[in-house]
């Protein structure tokens, strides 16, 4: 890997220079390898708090071995560019290696703005310059969560991987991370052969499963409703070619007996599944897509949200996804979960198109205590980490958004981190609540959590992504400078060491 980068260092240096100082050069771009590797620091980095606001998460009784760090809050002034906020809502996030030789790089995912940053990291980790590669024009569309697709896992790469969901006809964009910052208008990034949805992600799967193709799932989040009867979707895209994005094939997954809601599914219960093609679907409208999927009796979920895989060598092919919910009135959607599930499902490794599919953790059978609107999700060897989003502000809610661990091996889970609301200390409430809604439960939120143990050479070493909503300042607004958003929340990433994979 190193030798690849020898004749552009010197110009990657003075082209990070250049950056700062106009925002017209572009980061070289990765050459490609057979058989990459994935490189390992040569020392471990000590990792330290680099905020300067307070980590605004904990650990829950049972893992106070947690070590929980500050990376970047949206009030932090960078050093090399002491003009750029960390916009609202870190959602999606990708971390690589800074192609120059030394440091790396954050690219992230700001939902409500459109956005997404890159954020440069020292060799001890710490942010020292930050700018965006998509504003508001550029992205379209809101842009929740994301993958940062790489050649030593996926095959092709990198490339992040970022989808819309501003309803049935955004797109999935395809955004190079070491690309021009000039470029961050540009509307041309998208790829219509993964169709047309109100998507939460793309997520390719692993080369090691995928062989000489591609296969990428994307959640559709999406509620049941009179005018999308097909709700959310557990959709895939497949093309013979490794790391062709243009001109594969979309397809919807389904059961194999025709039933078409998730509510006829219960836990403890295994499902046989199929994914079936939505013919054409590169040249059709999200409307057209929906009601091919109704035509497909395709599975109908109430919003598929994030996706992920089981990570080790072969496992990419058991894969977990959560859907949110969705309520009328307060009351359930006949048919349709309301406080949120989390679903695996197996693909047979000789037809990927088929496969089993079950409920491992669902909330509505203990509303409130349970699961409230699991969002995002990470997958690890042996844990399933299930992020809340509880900001629908249910009335049976009892509990602020947690992130859950899930043992495989033991088939149950347990509140493993909880926002850190301080509920009756003013000092606190002063500087994080100008919405006047920290005190209700769930109105902060969880974005990417990305296991960065490889990069910083420390097992068990996470990046955790915060919504804090109710923290709103003035300094915070136009934060991707297009000047076409109002939104003016914080948003912080924190990096937590000891965690259980």
């Amino acid at each position: 890997m190193k030798k690849i980068y020898v004749g552009k260092i010197a110009f990657l240096a003075f082209a990070s220079l250049f950056v700062t100082s106009c925002q017209d050069e572009a980061i070289p771009s990765q050459e490609e390898e057979t058989n990459p590797e994935t490189e390992v620091p040569e020392t471990t980095i000590n990792l330290v708090n680099h905020s300067n606001i307070p980590a605004l998460v904990y650990g829950m009784p049972g893992f106070e071995d947690l070590e929980i760090l500050t990376l970047i809050s949206s009030s932090d002034k960078l050093e090399q560019s002491p003009n750029f906020v960390f916009g609202a809502q870190p959602d999606g996030a990708g971390f690589m290696k800074n192609p120059s030789g030394e440091g790396f790089m954050m690219i992230t995912n700001h939902e409500i703005l459109q956005s997404v940053s890159r954020v440069f990291l020292d060799k001890n980790f710490k942010p020292v310059r930050g700018e965006y590669i998509v504003d508001a024009v550029g992205g379209m569309t809101r842009l929740c969560s994301a993958t940062l697709a790489e050649p030593a896992v996926h095959g092709f790469g990198p490339v992040f991987l970022t989808a819309g969901e501003s309803g049935e006809e955004s797109l999935v964009h395809a955004i190079d991370p070491l690309g021009f910052v000039n470029d961050r208008s540009r509307t041309d990034r998208v790829k219509p052969a993964l169709g047309r949805a109100s998507m939460e992600n793309a997520v390719p799967l692993p080369s090691d499963v995928s062989g000489s193709g591609t296969f990428i799932l994307i959640g559709e989040d999406q509620s049941y409703s009179t005018n999308h009867q097909s709700a959310g979707q557990l959709i895939m895209y497949h093309s013979n070619t490794r790391g062709d994005l243009d001109n594969g094939k979309l397809y919807a997954l389904k059961r194999i007996d025709n039933t078409i809601t998730e509510g006829s599914m219960t836990k403890n219960q295994s499902y046989a599944v199929e994914f079936v093609e939505i013919p054409n679907a590169k040249n059709l409208t999200g409307a057209e897509i929906n009601a091919a999927n109704i035509t497909n009796n395709a599975l109908r979920f109430s919003r598929v949200e994030d996706v992920d895989y089981r990570k080790g060598k072969g496992n990419g092919n058991e894969i977990y996804f959560t859907a949110t919910g969705q309520a009328s009135g307060g009351q359930p959607v006949p048919g349709y979960t309301m406080w949120g599930r989390v679903y695996k499902l197996v693909l047979d490794k000789n037809n990927m198109f088929k496969g089993t599919l079950e409920i491992i953790a669902e909330g509505d059978s203990n509303p409130g205590n349970d699961l409230i609107n699991p969002d995002n999700i990470c997958v690890t060897e042996n844990y399933v980490y299930i992020q809340e989003d509880g900001d629908s502000f249910y009335a049976g809610a009892n509990h602020d958004s947690y992130i859950w661990q899930y043992s495989m091996a033991k088939k149950s889970y347990k509140p493993w981190l909880n926002m850190k609301h301080n509920r009756g200390n003013a000092e606190w409430f002063n500087l994080f609540d100008q919405s006047g809604k920290l005190d209700k439960f769930g109105s902060w939120e969880y974005g990417a959590m990305i296991d960065v143990s490889d990069l910083v050479g420390i097992p068990g070493t996470f990046a955790v992504n915060i919504h804090p909503h109710t923290w709103q300042k003035p300094e915070f607004l136009n934060a991707d400078g297009s000047g076409t958003q109002s939104n003016k929340e914080g948003g912080q990433v924190v990096l937590i060491k000891n965690v259980e994979r």
